[in-house]
């Protein structure tokens, strides 16, 4: 099981697609009443997507990619440009849906997650620059979420303050503040190199059951939508898809043009890697049955969010340069 799980992580780019599917027909073949309570497992699955997470991340490495200037690039581009991008892009596409709406702004707030850390690592970035990014993106996001969709969306979606920031404080504080708890215990327990080779490589296959699980529940929750029209899926997919070329083009931009390869690669993933589990978690358990309209566009935002970093990597030479013979492993 754990080698199919292993397996599953790494090839993200296939899987995610083929759980997408088997929400879909899930969902048209099941009664309405019992697709209703799948959304009862998207809080367990969204803690088993984040918790791995923290027991992997060493969080002695933060030291190290604390740049200023670099981490101070990404929190402009990730709070002051892109949830502003994806708001108007919400309001262009989306006019009389405001909770499609909301799920393009909450797919631009939450950004960072441990596949910034993971792609960053395949491109030969810098991996602190990465861990520090992951780490101040989610938190800044989380506590900045509530703020941003009331500021920018209260006039038309019905906003629970109370309830959303309850919401990330289960999602989010909870499994980080257990997973950093589980690695020390786990650190005393069991040497560093035995930990890195037995035992941290099981758990990104558990966050793996998370993330698939919660994209399978949010596909079954629409099947029958989607089915209806399912034109309205290419609808949607065009300002996600703009959301981000534009995130990639100026996370680029400023990455080559103001920092070293290794510091350029980690912006772009620290910027438009986005923690998509939690926006899925917070859009269907905050805001009721009219969360599920933006759990649809979040859904889809995986899609383009791993394919559109499998093939960064492939052109990431292209961008920044080939790294430099002494730093090659």
């Amino acid at each position: 099981m754990w080698k199919l799980l292993v397996r599953m992580n790494k090839n993200l780019v296939y899987a995610i697609p083929a759980m997408m599917l088997a929400g879909l027909a899930v969902g048209v073949l099941m009664n309405q009443n019992l697709i209703s309570q799948l959304k009862a497992l998207i809080l367990p699955l969204t803690i088993l997507m984040v918790y791995p997470m923290m027991v992997t991340l060493n969080i002695d490495n933060l030291k190290k990619g604390l740049e200023p200037r670099l981490q101070g690039s990404a929190i402009l581009i990730n709070f002051a440009i892109i949830p502003f991008i994806a708001y108007a892009l919400g309001k262009a596409f989306f006019p009389t849906e405001p909770y499609m709406a909301l799920g393009l702004l909450l797919a631009s707030l939450l950004p960072t997650s441990g596949m910034t850390i993971s792609w960053t690592g395949f491109a030969k970035g810098n991996m602190g620059a990465a861990i520090n990014m992951t780490v101040i993106g989610l938190t800044i996001g989380s506590l900045a979420t509530p703020f941003y969709v009331n500021w920018l969306l209260g006039a038309t979606v019905e906003v629970e303050f109370g309830k959303v920031i309850r919401q990330i404080m289960f999602i989010v504080f909870l499994p980080m503040g257990l997973g950093y708890l589980t690695r020390k215990m786990l650190l005393k327990k069991f040497p560093m190199p035995e930990f890195k080779k037995r035992i941290a490589p099981r758990f990104p296959a558990l966050s793996t059951i998370g993330v698939l699980g919660i994209v399978f529940v949010a596909m079954a929750l629409k099947a029958k939508t989607i089915v209806a029209a399912p034109g309205a899926l290419l609808f949607i997919f065009l300002p996600l898809l703009m959301l981000y070329l534009v995130n990639f083009l100026l996370s680029t931009l400023i990455g080559k043009a103001f920092f070293s390869r290794g510091d350029g690669i980690a912006l772009v993933y620290g910027t438009v890697m986005r923690n998509l589990s939690i926006a899925l978690a917070i859009a269907i358990n905050a805001f009721g049955e009219a969360g599920a309209n933006a759990a649809l566009v979040i859904a889809l935002a995986y899609i383009i969010q791993v394919q559109s970093a499998a093939w960064y990597v492939r052109f990431t030479d292209t961008f920044f340069g080939p790294l430099p013979a002494h730093q090659e492993s």
